[in-house]
This record gives structure tokens, C-alpha cells and sequence, in this order.
């Protein structure tokens, strides 16, 4: 369940999480090359997840259709990167500790309950989206 990192010669552990309505199995593989659920829904070049349970709930909320909101743990196969569509660009030095990756992130679990935003807040930051998606500024930028 844990990314292992080493630092000089210390080994420190990640849990990564991503927030999505598709429905995936412990082994599964989450690979770019797909649909996005964001924005033109084009073809996505990145997989997109974080190491913070409340930005996999956004991406849960916000994800595109009808079905179930999930959020599963994941374990990233190859090389990760800070996510440039919310790093620097919004949140500087990366609070959101969003990431992205070409390689796929493998189904480790998944999590059995979380709470929800408040429906309102919800509701605003869809509309905030759409707005945005009316002025030509796309959810991400790959």
C-alpha cells in the first residue's frame, strides 16, 4: 500500500489515492491513453492521483457520468511527476499534493467510506468548471 522513496539512505512511504466513478478490482491498472473524465474528455496522455484523501474525494465528485463515486489506493508502476495543471499554476509548492504519471498505477484497495464536500460546494466548483470550460480554459493541460 505504501510508495517507497529513499532519501540518503532513509526509506520513506507514500500512500497515494485516486478519486474516479469507474468501477476497478484490487490488481487492476489505471493507464493514460483513455478517456478523461475532466474537461474536452479527450484522450488523456497522464494518470492523475494524489498523496491526500480530500483532493481523491474531489476527483471522485467531479469525475463525469453517473456512476458510483470511488476512491481507490493506488501504487504508481513507474516515474511520477508534481501534477503542472494545479502545481505552481494554482497552489504553489504543491499542498495539493497532486501528481500525474504516463506509467500505470496499479489497484492496491480501495476506500470504504469518506465524507462528502457539502453538496453546495459541490455544486459551485461544477459551475466554476463550466464557466471555465465556456471562456476555452480546459480542466488539463497535458
Amino acid at each position: 500500500m505504501e510508495y517507497k522513496v529513499e532519501f540518503n539512505g532513509i526509506t520513506f512511504s507514500q500512500t497515494f489515492f485516486h478519486g474516479t466513478r469507474a468501477e476497478l478490482n484490487k490488481g487492476d491498472l489505471i493507464e493514460a491513453g483513455f478517456v478523461s473524465n475532466y474537461g474536452s474528455r479527450r484522450k488523456s496522455r497522464y494518470v492523475y492521483f494524489s498523496a491526500t484523501l480530500d483532493a481523491a474525494i474531489w476527483g471522485a465528485e467531479l469525475a463525469q457520468g453517473e456512476a458510483k463515486e470511488r476512491i481507490y489506493l493506488v501504487e504508481p508502476t513507474g516515474h511520477i511527476e508534481n501534477d503542472p495543471n494545479l502545481t505552481d499554476k494554482r497552489f504553489p509548492g504543491n499542498p495539493s499534493r497532486s501528481y500525474r504519471t504516463q506509467e500505470p498505477l496499479k489497484v492496491i484497495g480501495e476506500v470504504g467510506s469518506w465524507i462528502s464536500h457539502p453538496p453546495a460546494q459541490v455544486e459551485a466548483m461544477k459551475n466554476h468548471l463550466e464557466q471555465l470550460r465556456k471562456q476555452g480554459v480546459e480542466a488539463i493541460e497535458e
